[in-house]
C-alpha cells in the first residue's frame, strides 16, 4: 500500500508540473486573438494542474492521517 501511495504523489507532482508548463505555453501564445489552440491549452493546463495538486494534497492528507475520524 505504501508503494501505491508514493505512486500517487509522483503522478500528482508530474501532473502539476505538466499543467503549469501547459499554462506557461498557453499564456505565451495568448497574444494572438484568433488562436483557439491557446485557449484550449489554457483550459487544459488549469485542469491538469488542479488534478495534480489534488492528488498530491490527498496523498499528504492520507499520509499524515489528519482529518480522519476515529
Amino acid at each position: 500500500m505504501a508503494t501505491l501511495s508514493i505512486l500517487y504523489l509522483v503522478i500528482g507532482a508530474f501532473a502539476l508540473l505538466a499543467g503549469l508548463a501547459m499554462l506557461g505555453k498557453a499564456l505565451k501564445r495568448r497574444g494572438e486573438p484568433d488562436n483557439p489552440r491557446a485557449t484550449a491549452m489554457l483550459i487544459a493546463g488549469m485542469m491538469v494542474a488542479t488534478f495534480g495538486l489534488l492528488m498530491s494534497a490527498f496523498w499528504i492528507a492520507f499520509a499524515t492521517g489528519r482529518g480522519v475520524a476515529q
